[in-house]
Formats: structure tokens, sequence, C-alpha cells
């Protein structure tokens, strides 16, 4: 079971759907061509700074497990803490935009709408990361096999490719085939710059 359907089964992608208006048929195809990416951010994230402990403590910091119930409670999203989520993971609008755009051509949905969708997203992975982490002051154990879990999967790390073409924005991305996408885009991104 991929994250998409972990967070179908907890009621994240019809909730997202509710709040964008948009059917969950859609919501669903838009977490399949997103989560890849916010994987890859968490993924480089943990690479790059403290190891799953960092990520286990950022993860706290943005807010823990109360992201994804943020996300499924009945209040509106509060979607700051998303952008707040996909600033640490990616860094710069660009990537976020990159990331849109990236999905938009793969699925045909629009990039506005996947957009809107990436902070609601990030919430719900990073909510359920923390969850399933624990969050105790475990050496992030439990993080740790679930991220390696989930990002394995999302990655395509030896994945079926049945795994409902989460893996396919993956490796369409992953240019230099590491396994991290975000690496290839954040190069995309700076050739646009430059």
């Amino acid at each position: 079971m991929n994250l998409t359907d972990i967070l179908a089964q907890a009621g994240g992608i019809e909730s997202m759907a509710n709040q964008l208006g948009i059917p969950p048929a859609m919501a669903k195809q838009g977490a399949d061509a997103l989560l890849p990416a916010i994987l890859g951010g968490f993924k480089k994230q943990a690479q790059g700074g403290g190891g799953l402990e960092g990520l286990g403590g950022l993860l706290g910091q943005l807010g823990g497990g109360g992201l994804l119930d943020s996300v499924l409670g009945s209040a509106p999203t509060p979607v700051e803490q998303g952008n707040d989520v996909l600033g640490q993971i990616f860094g710069s609008k660009d990537v976020s935009r990159s990331v849109a755009g990236q999905a938009a051509e793969q699925t045909g949905i629009d990039s506005g709408i996947l957009k809107q969708m990436l902070p609601i997203l990030a919430m719900m992975a990073a909510g359920y990361m923390a969850k399933q982490g624990g969050q105790g002051g475990e050496s992030g154990g439990g993080l740790g096999g679930m991220l390696g879990n989930v990002l394995g999967g999302a990655m395509g790390g030896g994945a079926a490719p049945s795994a409902g073409g989460l893996g396919g924005l993956g490796k369409m991305l992953d240019m230099d085939g590491d396994g991290n996408p975000l690496d290839d885009i954040m190069g995309m991104v700076n050739k646009m710059r430059g």
C-alpha cells in the first residue's frame, strides 16, 4: 500500500478534495503525482542534516502529528503550516512551482490546483510520518523504519510498477538515477534561473 492509499484511508484525500472543490479521484491522482517529490524532500532533509533524528525533530517543530489532524478536522486547513513544511523541504517557491508543473504535465490536472494541493499534502505526509515515528524520545527507530518503507516504496526502491503510479514521477524526475528526484528538480530550477 502506498502513501496515497494510506492517506485516502485516513480520509485525507477526501478532505483535501472537499476543501479544493474537486472530485476525490482527481485529488488522488494529484496526490500520486506530487507525493514522490514531497517524500524526496523529506528524504533529502534526513540525508542532509541530523539524519532521521533530525528529521523527527523537524517534523515536531513543524507541528508533528497535529498537521495530519488539521487536514482531517472540519475547520479549513491552515495551509500556512503546509507552506512552512514546503519551505523546509524544498527551500524555495520555484521548486514547488516546478513540482506542480511536472505533475500537471503527467496528470493533465491544472497546475494551479496542484499548487494548492502541495501544502495540504505536505502537511498530511509530515503529520503521518510524525505519528508513525511516535515522536517519543526514541532515537528515530520507529521513524527510521517507517520512513524507509514510505520512501523506499514511493521512490520506486524495489516497489512493483503497480504502486499506483507513485514511482512514475519519481523515476521520471530522477534523471541521474540516484533514487532522489529532488536534486534533479533543484538542478532544473537552477538552470531556469541561469
